[in-house]
């Protein structure tokens, strides 16, 4: 299959996304189970939720635009999928989970 930079975009919108929703869930969950991410935990502690938070989806969506500036290389497509599934899998449905649960 051949990938085209619109496949490529559709991807990087979907992870830009992902990030957005993931800090946001993360800000809101933190005051009510706290933080389970050591590192985060550990960051947050040193510059306060909202900072840390913004530096740490800072360098994910960074990250994000880089691969996007890849497109013609099929790795770049390659990696948007596995980040794709890992944060709807790590990110989004559990934190759907526990606030549905609320």
């Amino acid at each position: 299959m051949k990938v085209t930079e619109s496949d490529l975009h559709q991807l990087f919108v979907l992870n830009v996304a992902l990030q957005l929703f993931d800090g946001i869930a993360t800000w809101q969950g933190h005051w009510i189970w706290g933080e389970g991410n050591p590192l985060m935990h550990v960051m947050m502690t040193w510059f306060g939720v909202t900072l840390a938070l913004a530096l740490f989806k800072a360098k994910a969506c960074a990250f994000l635009v880089v691969l996007r500036r890849c497109w013609r290389h099929r790795e770049a497509y390659d990696a948007l999928r596995v980040l794709a599934v890992f944060y709807t899998s790590f990110s989004l449905v559990p934190w759907l989970v526990r606030f549905m649960a609320l």
